[in-house]
């Protein structure tokens, strides 16, 4: 693991709580959080809560980040767009293949396996603990304005003239060698 701290050079904003029943902060995911390509993973998204966004949030997006891949850019594993300012939770498997879990309005982009879905954890062998950045963005948008077949990488680009806020919890895995 690695210091790279994902959100040094981006513009300050005001902290709000995200909670989950099924992610410690600075603890390992669950089996259900892991890939698929992984003994025992689901590439289940993770049930997510939050409170106490800034006034004028008029939207939120959430963004599953490990920078510690192995590609110089880190990976992006799950991006979801225009979350209606109304809603504070997402179920565990929101972001399964169709979305099923995630409010009206709401949108996966691709991962960056280009699958518009959750991709759970899935380090390669040896390369030791990853983070995994799970944020709840506050936006001062109702629509962040991105196309469905955006890059989260542009999501970020796109949203960093807009976040009010910005709600985080860390989880790890590693994969032994």
């Amino acid at each position: 693991m690695t210091a790279n701290n994902p959100f040094a050079r981006l513009p300050e904003a005001a902290s709000f709580t995200v909670t989950s029943t099924v992610v410690t902060d600075g603890a390992a995911w669950q089996p259900e959080q892991v890939s698929a390509g992984i003994p025992g993973g689901k590439d289940l998204s993770p049930q997510l809560s939050w409170s106490g966004a800034p006034e004028g949030t008029k939207s939120y997006a959430v963004t599953v980040y490990d920078p510690d891949a192995p590609t110089g850019s880190g990976f992006w594993h799950w991006a979801v767009a225009d979350i209606p300012a109304t809603t504070t939770e997402l179920p565990e498997g929101a972001g399964d293949d169709t979305g099923s879990g995630l409010p009206e309005g709401a949108f996966q982009l691709p991962n960056d396996a280009r699958t518009a879905r959750f991709l759970g954890a899935a380090p390669p062998a040896g390369h030791g603990p990853h983070r995994y950045f799970i944020v709840v963005h506050a936006l001062d948008v109702e629509s962040i304005g991105v196309p469905a077949d955006a890059t989260p990488a542009y999501l970020g680009f796109t949203m960093s003239g807009h976040i009010l806020g910005r709600a985080v919890l860390t989880a790890t895995a590693e994969t032994p060698a």
